[in-house]
């Protein structure tokens, strides 16, 4: 597996919608977690984000659906929670999250992400990532969680 390398947001057999949401239940009821219905809400209000979304931004969003306020702290939780069963990823930087597009995919992710339109769009490199990690090892780390984050001007706004 050594050289891997693909572009997530280049794949055609992504699941997305109903298909994603459905992954995501999937993968958190095989971690041994509960699919609530709060936890379903946060999850597709994130996967309908086309950028990053801070825990404020989801609450919103969800507060909106419900038509009834739902606390930041609750949503941070459940995404804490997502980072942990590998549902969403943190973007570190920018202190915000995004669905992950392969729900129980275990790539250590570099995010690429866009100063002038925010968007984060994230290669798999394991190679790149396998050797920070391998590095680290012999530092002594144990329970490394690469996160790799390059900020410059994407395609579209360069």
């Amino acid at each position: 597996m050594a050289g891997h390398h693909h572009h997530h947001h280049h794949h055609h057999t992504e699941p997305s919608g109903e298909g994603l949401v459905e992954a995501a239940r999937h993968e958190l009821v095989e971690a041994g977690e509960q699919w609530t219905d709060m936890r379903a809400e946060v999850f597709q209000a994130l996967a309908a984000r086309e950028r990053p979304a801070s825990a404020y931004d989801i609450a919103e969003d969800v507060s909106r659906a419900r038509g009834k306020r739902v606390a930041a702290n609750s949503v941070y939780r459940i995404l804490d929670l997502f980072v942990k069963t590998d549902l969403a990823r943190r973007v570190e930087s920018a202190n915000a999250y995004v669905a992950n597009p392969h729900p129980g995919c275990r790539h250590d992710c570099i995010f690429l992400i866009c100063d002038l339109c925010g968007r984060a769009n994230h290669i798999d490199d394991d190679k790149l990532s396998g050797a920070l990690v391998d590095a680290a090892r012999k530092a002594g780390f144990a329970d490394i969680r690469p996160v790799i984050e390059l900020r410059g001007i994407c395609a579209d706004c360069s």
